[in-house]
């Protein structure tokens, strides 16, 4: 090493070895003890749950300004800001969905904070706005979260959140004049829209009483809305109230034929649901399946009088019927594959068909009666994801992406069978320069878990490597491969990136969820500390390079490893995790988790739970470099969560760690970040942090 680096090195640590004895803010404790069948769990900082109180804003207060405090003092963390920002600022585009003679599709300049909604007359019209989020909050935190246009083109309800809130507000659009009604909806959740004839189907819980961020949600209910009405005027068109956490949904066949209503209970634990339908001009739903159990069922389309349904009853790959309502008859159009089915599309009178094979897609095209007539060619192996359209399509369009092929829009004519590259993005960098494999290593009981690893070509195995381990491992969610333009300062640095594919997913259907769900939960956290002791002993990294990071599901992961092996990585970032397990069902939408973790008001699952909730199994000993992220307006995985586990970690370990244990609370942001500038800030701190901790000095940004 030469001189002149050493003393950067020196100058860079440092402020952190001045920072080693951390003063972390007091926090109060309360005598909350619970007892769960039989076992006394106390619960000191039960008064954080409060979102709402003066003793919540002032805790949160004192931690960020520590937290801002020393992510101020690392040098090099505006500079990665702003190459986070050079590299993220190009044209990003969606592919297009055409309404009549329009097309429409999202684009964003570059650092926009919200994408801008555009259409065009044909393929080569000129484009015009329809609507800009970032005209509607000065801090762009406003986001559209859907637009759904009315069957004959002259309308569309769209749905917008704020803050970064799951809560949304819907409107409705002349499109003609692309001037809004006056007619605004309040309090919709968890819904989608629908229209039909004059109006659209959408789905609200009551106002909530009490704090709107934090309060548990039920009664889930299907409301109709006719346009030029107000809200008071909806009709109700159902609701449960003996099932108060159920989760109700209605979507409209395309030829406007059918309502199709989809039933959850996931409130009793319960995976599937149950389905109905009603022909345009009757009253009431009639059963296709009548009752919620273990298997879940969704229409594709219908196909006159029938229904072309994907399931998984019998079938953890899932298969395809059609089903018959005048006889109650089925018929198997697609059989159960080897390779689980990602997703089933109709367009231009065909069935498109995309399934995971090792973690990337293929695609392939059926005749409406099942038979196979190609497979799509994609560009390699990676994600693809869009295909779906109008019956009367003569092509539809596609996204294709890997973790070093930006997200590319071709266009796939029908007839012919063949794909053409649509759009493609225009970068001020050279992807190429990185590679990505994918190996299969070893878990804890023998089951081989896939991992993608990516790294600057010329990548040198020396142990030295900053290292970033990312997982999600839980509700049946495959983690795939995706270009992100925010991850490449990151590894122009020499920085190593590894997506591991663990249990809990869907990446090899439903029984590698299955094998990380409820009493067998450990197999996931087995599943990441093998992914972190796989890249050790190849020598990407060592203990001391290596930083862990995962979010809601996967911060609980980060969570429950850290407690389990505080030794294994120098760096560990859970963003806003499911911390306490054993009351998680008891806000906002938390007890529809209850069939993923079980439930802490039964004796079996608490026992489970209680041995691997991140809150109640810290312990007093040196964990690595932590910063917990959260937001204020998080009402999906509520903030308390990462609140409760901060100060239980800085009060166990703040006197034995020399380490920092931050959390980093963003305003005005929700499970996500709520725009462009906020995401890029996040990034930026995390990192810094990592950087910092685990001394390495980045070179020239």
């Amino acid at each position: 090493m030469n001189k002149s680096l050493s003393l950067v090195s020196a100058l860079v640590l440092a402020p952190m070895l001045s920072m080693a004895q951390w003063k972390y803010p007091e926090t109060a404790k309360v005598n909350q003890v619970d007892n769960y069948h039989g076992t006394q769990v106390a619960d000191p900082y039960r008064w954080l749950e409060d979102d709402r109180s003066a003793e919540t804003a002032q805790w949160v207060k004192a931690q960020n300004t520590l937290t801002f405090d020393y992510l101020e003092k690392i040098p090099y963390r505006n500079a990665l800001k702003k190459r986070i920002e050079e590299v993220f600022n190009y044209t990003k585009l969606s592919a297009p969905s055409r309404k009549g003679e329009w097309f429409y599709f999202y684009k964003n300049n570059g650092l926009q904070n919200q994408s801008v909604l555009y259409r065009q007359k044909g393929l080569n019209g000129a484009p015009e706005v329809v609507l800009d989020p970032n005209q509607l909050s000065p801090d762009g935190t406003t986001r559209l979260q859907s637009f759904v246009i009315s069957k004959d083109g002259k309308y569309a309800a769209y749905t917008l959140s704020k803050g970064g809130s799951d809560w949304q507000d819907g409107y409705v659009m002349d499109l003609t004049t692309k001037t809004n009604l006056s007619e605004k909806i309040e309090w919709i959740k968890v819904s989608t829209i629908s229209w039909q004839g004059n109006g659209f189907y959408y789905s609200r819980y009551p106002k909530p009483e009490g704090s709107a961020l934090a309060a548990k949600n039920e009664n889930h209910q299907v409301w109709f809305h006719h346009v030029g009405t107000s809200q008071s005027d909806d009709q109700l068109v159902y609701q449960d109230l003996k099932n108060l956490q159920r989760f109700h949904y209605l979507q409209v066949t395309e030829d406007e034929k059918f309502a199709i209503l989809i039933v959850s209970d996931r409130g009793k634990g319960k995976e599937g649901n149950a389905l109905f339908y009603k022909k345009a001009g009757q009253e009431s739903f009639q059963p296709i399946v009548a009752e919620v159990d273990k298997f879940s069922y969704s229409v594709i389309d219908n196909i006159g009088d029938e229904f072309l349904i994907e399931t998984n009853e019998n079938a953890q790959n899932s298969k395809i019927l059609r089903f018959n309502p005048a006889n109650k008859s089925w018929k198997v159009v697609i059989p159960e594959k080897a390779e689980p089915l990602q997703g089933a599309r109709t367009a231009g009178g065909k069935l498109f068909l995309s399934y995971l094979k090792d973690v990337t897609t293929r695609v392939y095209v059926h005749a409406m009666d099942g038979k196979l007539e190609n497979e799509v060619k994609l560009p390699g192996l990676g994600t693809c994801s869009g295909f779906g359209g109008n019956a009367d399509d003569k092509f539809v369009f596609y996204t294709f992406t890997s973790f070093t092929f930006p997200p590319t829009i071709y266009r796939y004519d029908i007839a012919t069978k063949k794909s053409t590259v649509f759009t493609k993005p225009e970068l001020s960098f050279d992807p190429s320069a990185f590679e990505t494999k994918q190996i299969f290593y070893t878990s804890k009981d023998g089951t081989k878990v896939p991992m993608f690893i990516t790294y600057k070509k010329g990548l040198q195995l020396n142990s030295q490597n900053p290292t970033l381990l990312y997982a999600y491992g839980g509700f049946n969610v495959s983690s795939l491969p995706a270009f992100s333009a925010t991850l490449i300062p990151f590894l122009e640095q020499g920085g190593v990136y590894a997506l591991a594919n663990i249990r809990g997913g869907a990446e090899y259907g439903e029984k590698w969820h299955e094998a990380g769900m409820k009493l067998k939960k450990q197999n996931v956290f087995d599943d990441f500390i093998a992914a972190g002791e796989y890249l050790i002993v190849q020598k990407y990294c060592d203990n001391q390079h290596l930083a862990l990071r995962g979010g809601s599901n996967g911060g609980l992961l980060v969570g429950a490893v850290i407690n389990q092996r505080p030794d294994l990585c120098k760096v560990a970032f859970p963003q806003v995790g499911v911390m306490d397990m054993l009351r998680y069902h008891k806000f906002t939408i938390g007890w529809n988790w209850s069939p993923e973790y079980g439930n802490s008001d039964d004796a079996t699952d608490f026992k489970n739970l209680f041995q691997y909730s991140p809150l109640h199994n810290i312990k007093s000993v040196a964990y690595p470099a932590t910063m917990v992220t959260t937001a204020d307006h998080d009402d999906r995985v509520v903030p308390a969560h990462s609140f409760k586990y901060t100060a239980e970690l800085q009060a166990k370990a703040g006197s034995v760690s020399s380490n920092p244990l931050l959390i980093r609370v963003d305003v005005n942001s929700g499970h996500g970040a709520s725009n462009t500038a906020k995401s890029i800030e996040q990034t930026a701190d995390i990192y810094a942090f990592l950087f910092y901790n685990m001394g390495f000095v980045p070179k020239k940004l």
